[in-house]
């Protein structure tokens, strides 16, 4: 059996892997690009195989280092699970708060809830994560995710908050002085529409209902973009129609840089969820931020 690494160097070589690049993943780790190179080549050598192909450009994991880093994720989100059950004998929560979630949402948590968590608890440090696909955060290592909650799997303990949601139909006034407001969903097949694509790469459908009925359109349009809040300002520059959730689009139909169209056709839904695996350990810097989020809640809620 060859001699077992270091810890160090596993958690090294899961940066590389996670970045697929030495340079994010030195920034990562508060090392050298050259050092972590070195750490990898001994790794390789304490291994007896071979786990990253390098390129000038790039770098990627092997067939055998994609095996081990499979075997690597869960082994070492036990191994932070184990450390983290230290910190309820601690006086005060402390250590690393890991949340992936959607732009817009993280965007709501930067607003509302972390100012003052960050004030109440100076010894946790909170990595906020955007990402626009669904992300299994068990085997990716956070301690907790955030999505609207219709997405939030079954198996999840859900935290709602924010209130309701729903996505809009908007556009500038002058794109619907132009081109004339729709009334029903169909007429979008005669407007130019702002096209979201997933991470996935497909398109978004727009998704309607009133009265029971349900309408699910694949929209026509020139201009096809990534980012939520880009579709927004592509709307207030008279480029098309966006569907965006009320929550991106709020700010700009309040100062009147978008106006809202077929709103009867755009139903409420649940709101947004912090959600975390309920057969695991809640860790103190968790359960501290739970707390903070359903307090700064209440108090939001009492102006919704």
């Amino acid at each position: 059996m060859p001699e077992r690494p270091s810890l160090s160097d596993l958690d090294a070589f899961m940066a590389i892997v996670s970045h697929r690049s030495f340079r994010k993943a030195a920034d990562e780790l508060g090392l050298s690009p050259s050092t972590l190179s070195h750490m990898m080549r001994g790794l390789e050598t304490t291994l007896g195989v071979r786990l990253l192909n390098r390129t000038t450009r790039s770098v990627a994991p092997t067939e055998a280092g994609e095996r081990l880093a499979s075997q690597l994720r869960p082994a070492l989100s036990s191994l932070d699970r184990a450390l983290a059950v230290i910190d309820d004998f601690r006086s005060r929560p402390s250590g690393v708060l890991r949340i992936n979630g959607g732009e817009p949402a993280i965007r709501y948590l930067v607003q509302t809830v972390v100012p003052e968590f960050l004030e109440r608890f100076p010894e946790i440090a909170l990595d906020l994560v955007t990402d626009g696909r669904f992300t299994d955060i068990v085997a990716e290592g956070f301690d907790a995710g955030v999505r609207l909650g219709y997405a939030v799997p079954q198996d999840m303990i859900g935290v709602p908050f924010g209130g309701r949601a729903r996505f809009v139909t908007v556009a500038s006034p002058a794109y619907l002085e132009k081109r004339g407001t729709p009334q029903t969903p169909d007429d979008l097949k005669n407007h130019s529409c702002i096209r979201l694509r997933m991470p996935s790469g497909k398109l978004f459908r727009w998704e309607f209902e009133r009265h029971g009925q349900e309408v699910v359109i694949d929209v026509p349009g020139a201009l096809t973009l990534d980012h939520l809040e880009t579709m927004a300002e592509a709307a207030t520059r008279n480029l098309g129609i966006a569907y965006l959730p009320q929550l991106v689009a709020a700010p700009y139909l309040e100062r009147g840089a978008l106006l809202p169209a077929l709103e009867d056709w755009c139903p409420w839904m649940d709101g947004l969820m912090l959600y975390y695996a309920g057969h695991r350990h809640v860790p103190p810097p968790l359960r501290a931020f739970i707390d903070t989020l359903k307090e700064v809640d209440r108090r939001a809620a009492v102006d919704r």
